[in-house]
């Protein structure tokens, strides 16, 4: 498609959005391109999604790696899960709704949390539980670090 018949949203998103913007502030709504507003949305609501799934990847793995390797605990492991449970913490806040998807959260990212932690490890992830050993309640508790 040549350039000319483009749309603006597939030239440049940024000066895209700004209009849309412009367009939905003015009550212009009419002119506003609202499939592509739609599916930028529903674009918004994935990624506040993936967002809770990486953040517990990364907080569960650390809690694994405690867990399983005692002998390796130090700040940095520390300072990673006490970081990770704080945004999880303001990310649930600024998004309640993704508390009604923490079941199925939690499942995707321990089965990525056991291969990164058993790759780290050196363990492999077989030697991981093969369900995630601890509830949201424990794995987000500024107080609670597994003893393995």
């Amino acid at each position: 498609m040549a350039v000319a018949n483009t749309s603006l949203y597939e030239r440049d998103f940024h000066a895209w959005a700004e209009e849309q913007a412009a367009l939905l502030r003015a009550g212009k709504l009419a002119a506003a391109d609202v499939e592509h507003i739609a599916e930028e949305i529903e674009s918004m609501g994935r990624s506040e999604r993936r967002e809770l799934v990486n953040r517990l990847t990364v907080l569960l793995a650390h809690l694994l790696k405690w867990n399983f390797q005692p002998g390796h605990r130090g700040m940095s492991w520390q300072a990673t899960i006490r970081i990770q449970r704080r945004e999880l913490a303001d990310h649930l806040a600024d998004n309640p709704s993704l508390r009604a998807l923490l079941p199925d959260a939690m499942t995707r990212a321990y089965g990525r949390a056991a291969i990164e932690a058993g790759a780290e490890t050196g363990l492999g992830d077989a030697a991981m539980p093969a369900a995630c050993p601890w509830t949201f309640e424990e794995t987000i508790d500024e107080t609670f670090w597994p003893e393995g």
